[in-house]
């Protein structure tokens, strides 16, 4: 099964203010997007179990125009606090990039 890093154009996460995680999943086709959207496998669920939050609190958006999965979570901890390990919460999207993405392999990009 592909790895979504190797179907993926872009999988980042930043700040959405100092309380909010902010993840973006953009692809460069649109056959490759559809495929991974028809898998079901990235969506709120997914998101709440991977960061441990409560599925309420996942804000979750599949952008069919841009090519692109968006989900919203709260911060572990506010930005900058003396918990937090990532101020700009660049590194927080390492549990999405292996994420493997039961599709058929002649869509990898």
């Amino acid at each position: 099964m592909p790895k979504l890093c190797e179907l993926a154009k872009l999988v980042r996460a930043k700040n959405a203010g100092p309380f909010t995680l902010t993840f973006d999943i953009v692809f460069a086709d649109a056959a490759t997007y559809t495929q991974v959207k028809q898998s079901g496998v990235i969506n709120r669920e997914l998101f709440a179990r991977l960061y441990r939050v409560p599925v309420d609190d996942v804000v979750f958006f599949e952008h069919d125009r841009a090519l692109a999965f968006k989900a919203s979570i709260p911060r572990p901890a506010a930005s900058g606090d003396l918990d937090d390990s990532d101020v700009f919460g660049g590194q927080q999207h390492g549990p999405l990039v292996d994420l493997e993405i039961p599709i058929a392999t002649s869509v990898r990009s």
